[in-house]
């Protein structure tokens, strides 16, 4: 439904290594930075598979966090993003498993990122 998102990162460096390895985990990856000379000098990433959907900027983050949901092929994939994110310095705030109060399918997985934004990843497909 959404053509791009993102989020605002207190410690640039920090949060990068942070999305790095938990989109990895779902196929994504840094595709894109926007030069300096666009952005008033702030450090901004674009990921994706196949252009850049979820930005990543250098800045202060809003009050309160945002929630954003990453789409995963398998859930594999989504404890794949799990294990990833939790490696690379994220906090736990939902271990993988079905939320059978979404819908009977739905495997998700929550974790904070550094600026404590609710990051989840979720696979809507049957097991199997």
């Amino acid at each position: 439904m959404f053509d791009h998102t993102g989020v605002n990162a207190s410690d640039f460096a920090r949060s990068k290594a942070f999305y790095d390895a938990a989109l990895a985990a779902l196929g994504s990856r840094h595709l894109f930075t926007v030069p300096p000379e666009f952005t008033d000098g702030a450090q901004v990433a674009g990921y994706g598979q196949d252009r850049p959907q979820f930005w990543l900027s250098e800045d202060a983050p809003h009050i309160p966090p945002v929630h954003i949901a990453f789409a995963a092929r398998s859930r594999a994939q989504v404890d794949a993003f799990h294990a990833a994110a939790l490696a690379a310095g994220g906090t736990d705030n939902g271990k993988p498993g079905l939320r059978p109060h979404y819908h009977d399918h739905y495997y998700g997985a929550f974790v904070l990122d550094p600026d404590g934004n609710n990051i989840e990843a979720v696979c809507h497909a049957p097991e199997g």
